[in-house]
């Protein structure tokens, strides 16, 4: 058998695996999960066939997976974690919020939101005692054609000054995160902390896979948001700090051009937009103006 001979037998075999594995779904009576299935293995065994898989790197894989699976519990998420760091949850993401006009682009969820934090009026303050400088945030809610949105639900939360949101304590407060609503013509307004770089949590598999392809475990300094309203896509992005060194190596490739924003300084003793005193501190000020895409769009 020439060499020519040989190579195309090995194809072949490799080929003939492939068909009669999706042949496997042939009676799967979801058309769905069929087309998943037989798309996941068709990526796969390209995957093993195009890099010349070894059966040690394999098993490798497979105990690195199993490790993802051991750390994992009711706190602590390690397989969004190594979702967010492959780039998988972003692409998810980007697949299902299509871009339409000039609807405000999403960005990814993070394993840190919680349901029912509690509402503070406009103008009032989110940070609930979290270390940090504190930021001024304004803006308004719109629809592509410029109309204002009465009535948005605004979710926002974020990390304190040390990197480390809320839940990550063990004492059980509530710090960085509330919730709003837009006034009658769109805007919105609050006090939170300036955003400022974290690490995800790296003392895990994922954070060795990182460790040993030398990328940081660093996300870009951001403030986290999500956006309801009746009859329209639900919302839920960052903004991000101009300026951040991280903006090009944030470790969940969660930035996008359109969310950096202009966060300015404010020296001491500068007039807050709504009186407040906040003594010898700096603050800052940042807004975003958000455009919510139709429901269904």
């Amino acid at each position: 058998m020439t060499e020519n001979d040989t190579a195309g037998e090995q194809a072949r075999r490799e080929q003939d695996l492939v068909d009669r594995v999706l042949r496997s779904f042939d009676d799967c009576q979801s058309p769905r999960l069929k087309e998943l299935m037989q798309g996941v293995v068709r990526h796969l065994h390209a995957f093993i066939c195009d890099v010349r898989l070894t059966e040690a790197e394999w098993q490798r894989g497979i105990e690195f997976l199993t490790q993802v699976g051991q750390i994992t519990d009711e706190k602590r998420q390690e397989f969004i974690l190594l979702s967010d760091t492959l780039g998988a949850s972003m692409q998810t993401i980007t697949v299902n919020n299509q871009a339409y006009g000039t609807a405000t682009e999403a960005t990814v969820f993070g394993p840190f939101f919680v349901e029912d934090a509690p509402r503070v009026a406009l103008g009032g303050d989110i940070s609930g005692g979290a270390a940090g400088e504190p930021c001024w945030v304004e803006g308004t809610v719109r629809d592509t054609e410029g109309t204002p949105v009465p009535g948005a639900r605004i979710e926002v939360w974020e990390a304190d000054d040390d990197g480390f949101y809320d839940v990550q304590y063990d004492d059980g407060r509530t710090a960085g995160r509330g919730h709003l609503y837009s006034d009658t013509d769109g805007s919105f307004r609050f006090w939170a902390i300036t955003p400022t770089p974290y690490p995800i949590p790296h003392d895990g598999p994922v954070g060795k896979m990182l460790a040993a392809v030398s990328r940081s475990p660093m996300r870009a300094s951001h403030l986290h948001f999500m956006v309801d309203a009746d009859g329209f896509r639900t919302l839920v992005t960052h903004i991000f700090v101009r300026g951040d060194e991280l903006l090009e190596s944030d470790t969940v490739f969660g930035v996008k051009d359109s969310l950096v924003k202009d966060f300015q300084q404010q020296p001491t003793g500068t007039a807050t937009p709504d009186g407040r005193d906040l003594g010898d501190q700096t603050w800052s000020r940042v807004r975003f103006d958000i455009v919510l895409a139709p429901a269904g769009a």
